[in-house]
């Protein structure tokens, strides 16, 4: 969805409102959450981004869903905090561990993804509040087969692998490689056989957003057909809470269409270290750093955070 508003926008407004209305919406998204208990609003527009590790071989998000599938019934497999400056000029995205040992509202402390299948979108959405003090304004999710669809769409992504290695059957070479829907979900699912494990999976899911964002820009100025292709697809595959009404859509689509791809800073949240909690893997966050990052995603300075830290930051070959 955020591809979507950076690439479909001015004079496509209009086609914004058209996909807006075949995409399903969530509802009850942000229950249960009280306004005088969540983070003040700031400027900007963030979203939550959830991939879902749903292993079905029917959609459980998206128009094609299975009726059946219940929302929240997986744990998230990339959590992501999108936020949309509100001049329209920069966005940020930040990716938090999957593993990330947190405190979950009710739950007691665990695997931050577990939040999702624990209390749905409410109690994921209350969960990221409470650990980075940023309102989340919108909900969106995907899942495994909705992510497929959509690399396909635009006739696969390129991304550039820093050594040769594997993952699910599928081989990547060192350098640039094309894939398509299936090898870029194997891509984006790796963690086994990376030096950082899920730190440089959550890497490499930016990176596929990266360059996703890359070839819808590149369809958009040379094959509208393509680019309407993608926009229907989104339909198809996306999710989102249902106080994103179809005008919003279009206000948030007109209000960024000047927005580029070099426009965006993707950073993966700080870790302290990784553990075992019990039998589980975890990842253990960096508080001090991390509230240098919250903040700088509260005031519009996640550039500027970037700049400073880095090895946080997505660089131009990640593993």
């Amino acid at each position: 969805m955020l591809v979507l508003l950076l690439v479909v926008a001015g004079g496509l407004a209009y086609l914004v409102s058209s996909i807006g209305s075949d995409v399903p919406r969530i509802p009850d998204a942000f229950r249960g959450l009280e306004t005088t208990e969540r983070p003040a609003a700031s400027g900007g527009t963030t979203f939550l981004l959830v991939g879902t590790d749903s292993r079905a071989r029917e959609p459980t998000t998206g128009s094609g869903a299975n009726p059946d599938a219940v929302p929240g019934s997986q744990r998230s497999d990339a959590i992501m905090l999108g936020t949309l400056a509100p001049d329209g000029h920069s966005a940020s995205v930040v990716s938090i561990p999957r593993d990330s040992w947190v405190e979950v509202p009710g739950r007691g402390m665990n695997k931050i993804n577990a939040a999702y299948a624990f209390g749905g979108a409410p109690l994921l959405i209350g969960t990221v509040e409470q650990l980075t003090g940023v309102r989340v304004d919108h909900f969106g999710v995907v899942d495994f087969a909705g992510f497929t669809s959509l690399v396909d769409s635009v006739g696969g992504i390129d991304v550039t692998v820093a050594r040769a290695t594997g993952n699910d059957g599928v081989d990547f070479v060192q350098g640039e490689n094309h894939l398509d829907g299936a090898q870029a979900l194997a891509y984006v699912r790796q963690r086994y056989d990376l030096p950082g494990g899920d730190l440089d999976r959550a890497a490499r899911q930016q990176n596929a957003m990266k360059a996703l964002l890359e070839k819808v820009q590149e369809k958009a100025t040379t094959d509208p057909g393509a680019l309407y292709a993608f926009a229907t697809s989104v339909g198809d595959a996306v999710s989102i809470d249902d106080s994103l009404s179809n005008t919003g859509l279009v206000q948030l689509a007109v209000g960024n269409r000047n927005l580029r791809g070099s426009d965006v800073t993707f950073v993966t949240a700080p870790v302290a270290g990784l553990g075992r909690e019990g039998a589980q893997s975890v990842v253990y966050v960096d508080e001090r750093h991390g509230e240098e990052l919250w903040d700088a995603v509260r005031n519009g300075s996640v550039r500027q955070f970037a700049d400073l830290n880095p090895a946080l930051t997505l660089g131009d070959v990640p593993s």
